[in-house]
């Protein structure tokens, strides 16, 4: 059986490295802050005092970090993953970043023989704790086969994009269809409520016809039930939009809407909730 590695355990990630754990892997953790660590050390995970450490206990290393720096840090600086990898180590990198920097990590990783998958996921909170997270993944398909026992314990659907850097473009491509529901959603809650109309009923009556999506599905709920907390942060979500933009100059594609919802995304960040939303 495979011994796994996990870095970054924060709103999923913890979840995600929790699953695979109770799915039988070995698994070792590494987190920035101590809590996250102590808590699935309780529960029989062991410990790594650096990312280098990490790397040379496991056969396969996950990420799962905010941001495109951050990966790079984590891989290819001092005491990173590179420093620690042996010869055959799968790094398997569950962030959302650019899918330019997903090709060049893969690239820098394939010169020390470490096979590189950027699988970015997509199911929010509530999908990494049931483990029904939709994974989709680039880079080698033989790398994919050898990993897919354990990327089952944590997701539903696992699909082989393509090449490095297709997995973080088609979550560019989800992000841009996740970002217009909660947009539209938020719209039309408000919408309802202005023209004296209940929101609870509206909802009830939309989502059966063609308006019927994940969001109305997920999220009213607990809107209704009085739950402010996010499954997923404004300001990461904005982030993920940008990386839209950035790719579609590449593919010469305008990406015009994708803008505007990350505007307005970025406007709710800052102007009301910071990053508690």
């Amino acid at each position: 059986m495979l011994t796994v590695g996990y870095i970054g355990l924060g709103l999923m990630g913890k979840s995600i490295a929790r699953n695979i754990h109770k799915a039988g892997f070995p698994l070792v953790v590494h987190n920035r802050s101590r809590a996250a660590v102590e808590e699935l050390v309780a529960e029989g995970a062991s410990a790594a005092g650096s990312p280098a450490e990490l790397a040379a206990l496991v056969d396969v290393v996950f990420t799962n970090l905010p941001d495109t720096p951050d990966v790079e840090k984590v891989v290819l600086g001092e005491k990173g993953i590179l420093a620690g990898a042996q010869k055959g180590l799968i790094f398997v990198d569950n962030s959302t970043i650019k899918p330019a920097a997903a090709r060049s990590l893969a690239a820098q990783l394939a010169e020390r023989g470490v096979f590189s998958l950027d699988a970015p996921v997509s199911g929010g909170d509530i999908g990494a704790r049931n483990g029904t997270l939709a994974i989709m993944v680039g880079g080698p398909a033989e790398a994919l086969e050898k990993v897919r026992p354990v990327l089952q314990a944590m997701g539903k659907t696992i699909t082989h994009v393509g090449e490095a850097g297709a997995g973080q473009v088609a979550k560019a491509a989800n992000q841009i269809m996740v970002a217009a529901q909660m947009v539209a959603m938020g719209e039309l809650l408000i919408f309802s409520q202005k023209a004296g109309v209940d929101p609870l009923k509206v909802v009830e009556a939309i989502k059966g016809g063609a308006a019927q999506c994940w969001t109305l599905d997920v999220k009213p709920p607990r809107l209704f039930a009085g739950n402010r907390t996010p499954g997923f942060k404004a300001h990461m979500q904005a982030k993920d939009l940008k990386h839209h933009p950035g790719n579609g100059a590449r593919v010469r594609h305008p990406a015009a809407l994708g803008r505007c919802r990350c505007a307005a995304l970025q406007r709710h960040a800052a102007e009301r909730h910071g990053r508690a939303g």
